[in-house]
């Protein structure tokens, strides 16, 4: 069954990203209207969450707030089928990155770099930093329950110099990389909502207490590997800048969580700025009811 989906699908989805990025943004305004307006998309999440970050806000605030994040939804969603054909000139005319030269000092004395950001704005544009870099580039991710399709998405991504890590080959495949004294830079959206458990790091994030992922503190201190966050902004459509700023040189001098909290504040910051860019269809604050400390 999935090889039957991937045969009919396949040439639906290279014909769309073949066309020119003007008429994919015709799609997407089309899919706006479809995904919004007609179904309403995960529209119970988004409120919720949109109301849990600004409860100060009014409706009519949050309203444009929301009408802007589902117009940015669609040009992402378009953006990602665009991804498997587009061209290196292309990827280097739309997405430029700042300050750059903050990772490569370390890759070029075969140090490794922890980069972290979160799903804001084009996260996905992350990987064409492989055009940038003097090493390879490690973006961890989850791998699809459709193999062909797995392997479609692998080979688009690699060809603009992006290895795909699985996240349940992670921790083994830096252990190797720095056995074998190999620099490379860990890409991870780090704003994940993990599942609560006995030893789970709790916190606020936008307002509300949540657990929250600390793995690339985790293996940033086991090794002791600079961390840098990746600021994505929309700068128009189809076009971003990406500013990389450094969180700490030295890791294993920070206290505990310290990382964790800098990036995340960092994060939260960045998305008060321009909050339509942040991924709310996803449900951040679903165990924020569950924090031992406050239901014992």
């Amino acid at each position: 069954m999935n090889l039957l989906i991937y045969i009919i699908s396949y040439p639906i989805l290279i014909g769309i990203s073949i066309l020119p990025h003007f008429i994919l943004y015709r799609i997407s305004d089309f899919l706006y209207l479809i995904l919004y307006k007609t179904f309403g998309y995960r529209t119970k999440v988004v409120r919720k969450n949109l109301k849990l970050s600004f409860p100060e806000k009014s409706e009519v605030e949050l309203k444009k707030i929301e009408k802007a994040f589902y117009k940015h939804l669609c040009d992402i969603f378009v953006e990602m089928l665009k991804a498997l054909t587009v061209s290196k000139k292309q990827v280097l005319k739309r997405f430029k990155f700042k300050n750059i030269d903050l990772v490569n000092k370390h890759l070029d004395n075969n140090v490794s770099v922890v980069l972290m950001c979160g799903h804001y704005s084009s996260w996905e544009g992350m990987l064409t930093i492989g055009y940038h870099i003097n090493k390879i580039g490690y973006a961890v991710y989850t791998p699809l329950s459709n193999k062909y399709f797995e392997r479609m998405i692998v080979k688009s991504r690699v060809k603009h110099k992006a290895y795909l890590g699985s996240r349940y080959h992670v921790l083994n495949d830096i252990y190797k990389h720095q056995k074998n004294k190999e620099a490379w830079i860990y890409g991870l959206a780090a704003d994940q909502s993990p599942s609560p458990k006995p030893k789970s790091y709790w916190r606020t994030f936008m307002g509300n207490e949540v657990p929250v992922f600390t793995g690339g503190e985790r293996i940033a201190k086991q090794y002791n590997l600079p961390v840098v966050f990746a600021s994505i902004n929309r700068v128009k459509r189809g076009y971003y800048e990406i500013d990389i700023n450094t969180l700490t040189d030295n890791p294993k001098e920070t206290e505990e969580n310290e990382i964790t909290d800098i990036f995340t504040n960092t994060l939260e910051a960045q998305i008060l700025k321009d909050p339509s860019q942040y991924l709310w269809t996803h449900n951040r604050f679903k165990h924020m009811d569950k924090n031992p400390k406050l239901t014992a």
